[in-house]
């Protein structure tokens, strides 16, 4: 058995040292107890490193077959619960090379030949990376399809849109709800540009300068699927931009879950009155009998900062590190599967309180139909007229002072002002104002109508991206 990799008991490094690692430092130092998760990419890249090596020669056919199979056992291992860890095992590709080893004997010591634990887990971070970023975007375009479904079912139903929390102008609860889509439209992309980046496999790179070996590099990177390999050896064991990327990317998503949850949390409030949770989608007060708390919402905007939290970190541990790897690159992972773990929960919850949750339109309508909501209609009347805006806008701002300092009502003084009159009058009705915007991409029907079908074709397209990325 060769010193690679280590007799059981030992660490895959014991041939340098006269005695075994003190019970601290291996406390420190393992991470077995989370990097377990990348047992399925720890085996695909083994895979295709066994096969590499038989490729330029340097295992026989044999010794490839008895090493696959090996794989393939401790593969079925792991996904049975029969895999036996020792404590002598730092992480997951200690333990499967070490059951590996076992297994296969001398064909199995082999399995590390020219490889390191640094390109291996590269490797294996970003096999992770591409299919994990890949099913975050499909749980990302299951709350995009169930906002526009959502919006399909309200088309007629409009709300106060705010501005500084204030009541600006009404619009129609569709577009509400589209424009949340539409900020999750960017988290696609971005998880997908995110996932061409880092297309590129690590492997053959060795500990830091590649090998002496001829190790097939390009064969190796099409055996596991990647786009590209890399270009040069000690970028390719010590970058994590690509993690860091994608916590950026998940952390963009928590802020955009989090001001949805906002949302959520005011609209539910008695003061509002605008949404009521179903049941299976709140939870109760141990205290008071007559609650409803709206915890998801309160959640998702709780858990950004988390998000937030992972990414800072893991940029202030990148910001000092000299090339090439460092035992610090470690830490990339805790924060990812949590980031990952975190942001998926929060899409789940999120999409299905939002498909059970019942709008109150006649309090968001009745919200939205205050005169003062239609000051901006008024002030476009007048432009209309050939009034300059700015002085439109102070005719109307004039008119609403009034209103608030005598009590009379708008209304009145909008039929009584010689520039606007029983004409403007109309503009004040129930409802009219967000018939009224009819620009591009506006809050009324007319434009929601082709901004429906631009978002339909923009989630097939999304859709077809991320099926191919996870290859369905």
């Amino acid at each position: 058995m060769t010193a690679d990799a280590g007799p059981a008991g030992q660490p895959l490094w014991h041939g340098r040292f006269g005695s075994g690692p003190a019970a601290e430092l291996m406390a420190f130092t393992v991470s077995l107890h989370y990097d377990q998760r990348l047992a399925p990419d720890d085996i695909a890249g083994s895979r295709a490193h066994v096969r590499g090596l038989a490729h330029v020669g340097i295992l026989t056919p044999v010794e490839c077959d008895d090493v696959l199979s090996a794989l393939d056992q401790v593969e079925r291992e792991l996904a049975d619960g029969s895999f036996v860890f020792f404590e002598s095992d730092e992480d997951i590709h200690t333990a499967v090379e070490r059951r590996v080893t076992a297994i296969a004997g001398p064909a199995g010591a082999k399995l590390h030949t020219g490889r390191s634990r640094n390109d291996q887990v590269a490797t294996d971070l970003r096999l992770y990376a591409k299919r994990e970023l890949a099913v975050v975007a499909r749980r990302v375009l299951d709350m995009q399809h169930a906002l526009l479904d959502v919006a399909g079912e309200h088309p007629d139903v409009y709300l106060p849109g705010y501005t500084h929390m204030q009541r600006a102008q009404p619009v129609l609860l569709a577009h509400h709800l589209l424009a949340h889509a539409w900020a999750l439209a960017r988290d696609v992309d971005r998880l997908c540009d995110s996932i061409r980046r880092l297309d590129v496999s690590p492997l053959g790179a060795g500990a830091l300068a590649g090998s002496s070996l001829p190790l097939d590099p390009e064969f190796t990177a099409i055996q596991l699927g990647f786009a590209n390999v890399f270009d040069n050896s000690l970028d390719a064991v010590s970058d994590r931009d690509f993690v860091a990327e994608a916590l950026f990317d998940v952390a963009m998503i928590g802020i955009h879950l989090s001001r949805f949850g906002e949302e959520v949390v005011l609209w539910t409030t008695e003061e509002f009155g605008f949404l009521k949770l179903d049941d299976a989608y709140a939870t109760g007060s141990s205290m008071l009998p007559q609650k409803k708390n709206p915890d998801i919402a309160e959640l998702a905007r709780g858990k950004s900062g988390r998000l937030i939290g992972n990414l800072t970190g893991l940029l202030a541990t990148l910001k000092g590190l000299p090339l090439a790897y460092n035992r610090d690159l470690q830490e990339d992972k805790e924060p990812f599967f949590d980031s990952l773990d975190q942001v998926s929960l929060a899409l789940s919850a999120l999409t299905g309180l939002l498909r059970t949750a019942r709008f109150q339109a006649p309090a968001m309508q009745l919200a939205a139909d205050s005169p003062a909501s239609s000051a901006t209609d008024l002030a476009e009347f007048l432009v209309s007229n050939g009034t300059p805006f700015r002085d439109a806008h102070a005719i109307v701002g004039a008119l609403v002072r009034r209103s608030l300092e005598t009590g009379d009502s708008l209304a009145e003084l909008v039929e009584g002002h010689g520039d606007l009159g029983i004409d403007a009058l109309a503009l004040l009705d129930d409802g009219i104002a967000v018939q009224r915007r009819t620009t591009f991409g506006g809050a009324g029907p007319v434009p929601l109508g082709a901004q429906i079908t631009r978002l339909v074709a923009r989630l097939a397209a999304d859709k077809a991206r991320v099926d191919a990325l996870l290859g369905s």
